[in-house]
């Protein structure tokens, strides 16, 4: 006589016939939280830059106590007329000196940077790892707690309240050396150099033709760091300069806005001006993006 065998409870059944149950994610790492995270993030970053859309065409009763959404209120061309013509059209001379500041102190920090973390990548020299070390703590010193020494030096060499007061210490960025060395590490064999040695290229040559060809990535990505960086930089201007003539356009707002209480028609000219110097940066990252966003993802896929 068969006899047959008890069957197995449901619980024991389901854990032989299909394994063990995969732990559930948390909640706070799915998807959609991540997705609610990230648009509040976008929310929190545009809205300033939609305020400034909307208050830019608004004159001074307008903007502290009228309606944003209102078309009947925006006098855009009257706010850009009365910003070219304000202290004699000052406001745009602050705007080239930060193009200028900006501009050619971010190419040339760029490629000072670009050389030196190509150095650093490519070359062996007597202690360069622990001068290396001394440009990683370069990274960890704030520019404010920089500022008065840079003046004191500035003031004995006879630079104060001049351009070079404020250009030269835009060159130098340890970060963008660091970040440069990281570049040159992934973007440069060391087969193509050699290559470019055994041709009889020199060192110089080499890296001209070959290295910051290839470290373009790199560059382009240093050089919006610093741009942006030098564009918004505020303290040490404020420090260096007491000529107006002088002032980038950070410094020249901020000047018209300690006025704003003795004198209110300066706050459509500060909302306006402020606008218009959110737009050189937008130029330079939409007009370089294919190349910062590759510097990027350097070394994100092996």
């Amino acid at each position: 006589m068969t006899t047959l065998a008890p069957p197995r409870p449901a619980r024991q059944r389901r854990t032989a016939d299909h394994g063990p149950h995969p732990a559930r994610r948390p909640r706070l790492l799915s998807s959609s939280a991540v997705n609610a995270a990230l648009g509040l993030a976008v929310v929190y970053t545009l809205l300033p830059l939609a305020w400034l859309v909307l208050a830019s065409p608004l004159n001074t009763t307008d903007l502290l106590g009228g309606d944003l959404f209102d078309p009947s209120r925006w006098h855009l061309a009257a706010n850009l007329h009365g910003l070219a013509t304000a202290d004699g059209g000052i406001y745009f001379r602050w705007f080239l000196n930060s193009l200028l500041y900006a501009g050619i102190g971010g190419l040339l920090c760029a490629l000072v940077c670009t050389c030196a973390g190509y150095a650093f990548e490519v070359h062996a020299f007597p202690g360069k790892e622990k001068l290396f070390g001394l440009v990683l703590l370069g990274v960890l010193v704030p520019t404010t707690a920089l500022a008065l020494p840079m003046y004191l030096l500035a003031s004995k060499v006879g630079v104060v309240n001049t351009f070079w007061a404020v250009f030269l210490p835009s060159l130098v960025n340890p970060f963008g050396v660091y970040l440069s060395r990281v570049f040159a590490g992934g973007y440069v064999p060391g087969e193509v150099l050699e290559a470019a040695r055994m041709d009889g290229a020199g060192e110089l040559r080499t890296f001209w033709s070959i290295g910051l060809r290839m470290m373009l990535p790199g560059f382009v990505a240093v050089f919006l760091f610093q741009f942006t960086a030098i564009w918004n930089n505020f303290f040490l201007p404020l420090v260096m300069l007491s000529d107006s003539r002088l002032y980038p356009v950070s410094l020249g707002l901020y000047s018209w806005d300690t006025q704003t209480h003795a004198f209110p028609e300066f706050y459509p000219l500060v909302v306006t001006g402020s606008l218009l110097a959110v737009l050189p940066l937008v130029v330079a990252f939409v007009a370089l993006q294919r190349f910062w966003k590759a510097g990027m993802t350097a070394g994100s896929v092996k």
